[in-house]
C-alpha cells in the first residue's frame, strides 16, 4: 500500500473495516439493550474523529488501533453523557462489564458507571499510560490479550499480567 498500489490499499480498507465492525458490534452487544447507537454508525464515527479532514500517518498497526480505540471510547462516553444529561439528575448510564474487567461475584458481572469508568481510566492514564491503553484496547476496542500482544509486540504472557494489573487498579478504585 504505502508503495502506491491501489490494490493493496482497496484490500487493507476492506480488512481494517471488517476488522473495526467486529470490535463495534462486540461492544454494543454489551450494552444495554435499545442502545441506539448502532455499530456501522460506531465504526463511521470512530472513522471521522481519527482521520476528520486530513490524513493521518500511523507509525504502525499499534498507534492505529490505539487511536481508533480511544475514538470508540470518547464516543461511547460522549453518547452516554448526553443520555445522562437528557434525563437531568440521573445517576449516569449503568453497563455491566464482562470478562474485559473482570468485577464477577457469585451473581454475575457488577455494572459499572461508564462515565465513572471513564474517569478511571484517565486516573490510570495518569499512573500508567501503557496500562489505560491496553484497557481500552481490550474493552473500548474489543481486542483479545493475544491481538493487542501482537499489536503492541509484547507477549501474550506480558500482555495478560498487565491486564490482570490494570484490572486490580480499576477494582480497587471502584470500591473506594
Amino acid at each position: 500500500m504505502r508503495s502506491g498500489e491501489a490494490a493493496a490499499r482497496d484490500q487493507l480498507i476492506d480488512t481494517v473495516y471488517a476488522a473495526l465492525h467486529r470490535i463495534a458490534c462486540e461492544h454494543l452487544r454489551r450494552e444495554r439493550a435499545g442502545h441506539t447507537l448502532q455499530p456501522t454508525a460506531l465504526v463511521h464515527e470512530a472513522y471521522l474523529k481519527v482521520f476528520g479532514n486530513s490524513e493521518v500517518e500511523f507509525a504502525d498497526r499499534s498507534h492505529f488501533f490505539a487511536l481508533v480505540s480511544r475514538a470508540m471510547r470518547r464516543i461511547l462516553v460522549d453518547h452516554a453523557r448526553g443520555r445522562a444529561a437528557v434525563r437531568r439528575g440521573s445517576d449516569g448510564q449503568r453497563v455491566p462489564l464482562d470478562q474485559a474487567i473482570d468485577l464477577e461475584s457469585d451473581s454475575g458481572p457488577s455494572p459499572v458507571d461508564l462515565l465513572e469508568l471513564d474517569l478511571l481510566l484517565d486516573g490510570l492514564a495518569r499512573e500508567s499510560p501503557s496500562l489505560a491503553e491496553l484497557i481500552e484496547m481490550r474493552y473500548f476496542g474489543g481486542m483479545t490479550a493475544e491481538e493487542s500482544a501482537e499489536v503492541l509486540g509484547r507477549s501474550v504472557h506480558v500482555v495478560r499480567h498487565d491486564l490482570r494489573l490494570a484490572h486490580a487498579w480499576l477494582r480497587r478504585e471502584l470500591t473506594r
